[in-house]
């Protein structure tokens, strides 16, 4: 399945932008923490799965606009809940694993979704500009 370029794009906007946020966060926790690898460990493996899934809506829906509605329903209901489970998991990982903190992850997995909100921001806040 052929994503297009424009949504290649934004996939690698929101991963630039994932690792500079995780990095300066990475950074703070040096300076804050007394033992900051397992919270650093939490945000890289909370981002990743995130970022990962992320690619993984943009494939669902690329394919889900080409399926007849009652298909394309039926695919992302499906995909929304074993990516659901994914997150279930891999917070559950992150909880019985000592090296990794759950807080970590929680933060790392809305990492993205944070990058996604200021992104869309900065956009729209540029477009009005144009308009102007």
């Amino acid at each position: 399945m052929a994503i297009s370029v424009e949504t290649k794009k934004t996939i690698t906007d929101v991963l630039k932008a994932v690792v500079v946020l995780i990095s300066i966060s990475s950074a703070i926790l040096f300076f804050v923490l007394n033992d900051p690898i397992p919270y650093i460990l939490g945000l890289v493996f909370g981002a990743s799965v995130s970022f990962l899934l992320f690619v993984e809506l943009a494939i669902t829906i690329t394919k889900s606009v080409k399926m007849t509605p009652g298909k394309a329903n039926a695919y992302t209901a499906f995909k929304y809940h074993l990516r659901l489970i994914i997150f279930g998991v891999v917070i559950f990982v992150s909880i019985k694993v000592p090296q990794v903190e759950a807080i970590g992850t929680i933060a790392g997995i809305l990492s993205v979704k944070l990058v996604i909100y200021f992104i869309n921001i900065f956009l729209s806040k540029k477009s009005q500009r144009k308009e102007e």
